[in-house]
């Protein structure tokens, strides 16, 4: 194979049937979002890096591509991630609209590099934002939102792990006060459950490690670890919002989870489905960042198209007529307007099983094929 015909690593074609799977998966998704009110918008791929870098609080856009552009001489970004352009549009575009708003988008990113765990530099990212709010409603309806769409779209046997974000930042801050320059080293510890280094820092922060697992159990856990109080509000929230899935998804919590967490604010869920081994999508509170210098909460989920389609959780659905060379156009048509996808002979010598059909049409009707 020639070299020009190979692509960079990290990028791949996505050929037939997986190319239709995965625009079904995002239209399906979408149209459940639709139903719920989030109507779609659609960013650039690529604008003013300080623009993308600065919209979020507590994010940067370290993952992103940039270069100079010849027309303003100023450097633009390819996005990472569609989340910060959506809180661009609301913060700019959209500063009028009465709170909260209700977004929906879909589209690709390109990372700077990948992760030996995800080799992919190119993504499909598909997800909903509410703007204006990050209750503990606007999280119910987040968190559900997002199960519903994945069950239309086919996806089963989910689950998901939340966690707290700004765990760590609280405790610091009350009752088990952390110096300012250990706390990232505290968090980074406690996210990757490393006990002796914990202890050396801050013993107090042990038990978090521990709290860790099916949701009530671990739920139980970190309240018995809050005797002072200082995480009851957070606690008796992500209750309620396990409450409203309980029956739906299998549900955990790990309280010190923070890989892909950096700019959540108090909630941040994982969402996984049977058969994939990492997450199919990511969700939670942050706060959106005005030119003015205001913030404004806002709760959101993105899922992740690839992971999904690859892992064969998308149902495939190929059910193609062969219809026969000098078959009357019309009755082609017909069978177009009850759903079959119509494939039409253009030589005498072509077959249905050249063009993958399922069904061949046979005095009117389609015959489904012996396999």
């Amino acid at each position: 194979m020639s070299s020009t015909s190979l692509l960079p690593e990290g990028f791949h074609d996505r050929l037939p049937p997986y190319a239709d799977v995965a625009a079904r998966l995002e239209a399906r998704i979408l149209g459940a979002a639709f139903a719920h009110g989030y109507e779609r918008v659609d960013p650039p791929l690529a604008e003013f890096e300080a623009g993308l870098a600065s919209r979020l609080k507590a994010t940067r856009a370290r993952d992103a591509v940039r270069f100079v552009d010849p027309v303003s001489q100023r450097t633009l970004a390819i996005r990472p991630d569609i989340t910060a352009q959506v809180g661009r549009i609301v913060a700019t575009r959209m500063a009028h609209h009465p709170r909260p708003v209700r977004l929906s988008y879909a589209g690709p990113v390109l990372k700077l590099r990948a992760s030996e765990l995800d080799p992919e530099r190119e993504a499909r990212q598909i997800g909903c934002e509410l703007i204006g709010l990050d209750s503990v409603a606007a999280a119910q309806e987040i968190a559900s939102l997002a199960v519903e769409a994945l069950t239309a779209a086919g996806v089963e046997n989910i689950s998901i792990d939340f966690t707290l974000p700004d765990l760590v930042d609280i405790l610091a801050a009350g009752p088990f006060p952390v110096s300012a320059d250990q706390i990232e080293a505290l968090k980074d510890r406690l996210d990757a459950k490393d006990a002796g280094a914990v202890a050396a820092l801050a013993p107090p922060y042990l038990p978090l490690i521990e709290a860790a697992g099916p949701f009530e159990a671990a739920h139980d856990r970190l309240c018995a670890f809050d005797a002072g109080g200082a995480l009851t509000s957070r606690l008796d929230g992500l209750w309620a919002i396990a409450q409203s899935l309980k029956g739906k998804v299998a549900l955990t919590l790990d309280p010190t989870e923070r890989h892909g967490f950096e700019y959540q604010s108090w909630i941040g869920f994982s969402i996984f489905a049977g058969g994939v081994r990492g997450e199919i999508g990511r969700g939670g509170s942050y706060t959106v960042m005005h030119e003015s210098g205001a913030e404004e909460p806002a709760i959101g989920f993105s899922l992740y198209a690839d992971a999904i389609v690859d892992s064969g959780l998308a149902p495939i659905e190929r059910r193609r007529l062969f219809v026969p060379l000098g078959t009357d156009r019309a009755l082609a048509t017909g069978m177009r307007g009850e759903g079959w996808v119509t494939v039409a002979a253009l030589d005498a010598r072509d077959t249905p099983e050249a063009q993958l059909c399922t069904h061949v049409l046979m005095d009117g009707a389609p015959r489904a094929l012996q396999t």
